[in-house]
């Protein structure tokens, strides 16, 4: 039986988020890289740009699965929705931190900059995937991602996915919610950005994952260093299949999955996924608890 740690995206992210951290060991660490950026990166007027977000959202996943590192509990298996693949890779092993936040910083600039405006994410709730590739025919919009389902994410133009959004009302979906994500992700739309930063990882040295690297755009295991520089790089671009790689971990005998902070959206469509173990969020149930079922799960195994 083992442990999966999961590691969220855009649109968990909210201010104050990096608080308690600014005595750590790893706000030390993020200053030698982001300098005084550090200083105001969780702030309300920063998380209104990508490249702020995503650095937060990878500090804050590294910074969890450190805290329970620190209590004796390692993953058996990492995984990340979209900017989420990031902490997990450093957590794995398969990449440094340091050369991470360089790359998500890139990262966040080439999105941002490729659509400044009018563009982004919208959540479906109730519709099925063929339901939804109906709407989608000849609007404009993609699927970005498969969380769950009945749960599955658009991208495009705000205009676009405002209308289909609206059929998807009137077919019978119980929800439509825009995200707070400023950019087309998970689509053909950002190729172009992704190729960039393709040539830049090519500047860094990834190594062979201490841990399974479960990648969140094709469900598949990763253990080769180019392939999981080559999934870090273009996953911006392609669609995110969530319920897929949570179904994957529980068949290599995922039982116990431990969200990283901040929120609780992956424990919940983990759940929705057939899973057959425990499922936590650390940020809402604690580290005292995520210790307990994972010594309850070594103890068992």
């Amino acid at each position: 039986m083992k442990i999966v740690m999961t590691f969220p995206g855009q649109g968990t992210q909210r201010a104050g988020m990096l608080a308690h951290l600014k005595a750590s060991a790893i706000w030390r660490e993020a200053r030698e890289v982001l300098g005084d950026e550090l200083d105001t990166l969780d702030s309300p007027d920063a998380l209104r740009h990508t490249r702020a977000v995503q650095l937060a959202l990878l500090i804050a996943g590294v910074a969890g699965a450190r805290a329970l590192a620190g209590r004796g509990v390692t993953p058996d298996i990492v995984s990340g929705l979209s900017i989420g693949a990031y902490p997990a890779a450093v957590i794995a092993g398969a990449i440094d931190f340091r050369d991470a936040l360089r790359l998500v910083a890139l990262r966040g600039d080439l999105m941002e900059q490729a659509y400044p405006q009018g563009y982004g994410l919208t959540a479906i709730i109730g519709l099925r995937q063929p339901q939804v590739e109906k709407l989608l025919a000849g609007s404009g919009a993609y699927i970005a991602n498969l969380n769950a389902e009945t749960q599955i994410v658009i991208a495009g133009r705000d205009e676009q996915m405002a209308a289909v959004g609206n059929a998807a009302l009137a077919m019978g979906a119980s929800k439509v919610n825009r995200l707070a994500v400023s950019v087309p992700s998970h689509c053909e739309l950002l190729n172009e950005p992704a190729r960039k930063l393709a040539a830049a990882f090519e500047t860094v040295t990834l190594r062979r994952p201490e841990c399974a690297y479960l990648s969140g755009s094709s469900a598949r295991v990763l253990w080769q260093p180019e392939r999981i520089a080559d999934d870090l790089a273009f996953n911006m671009a392609r669609t995110v299949r969530w319920q897929e790689a949570m179904v994957a971990a529980n068949e290599r005998d995922g039982r116990l999955a431990i969200e990283m902070p901040p929120g609780g959206v992956l424990t919940c469509l983990t759940r929705q996924a057939g899973w057959e173990g425990e499922s936590i969020s650390l940020e809402r149930s604690g580290v005292d608890v995520a210790v307990h079922l994972a010594t309850k799960l070594r103890q068992r195994a």
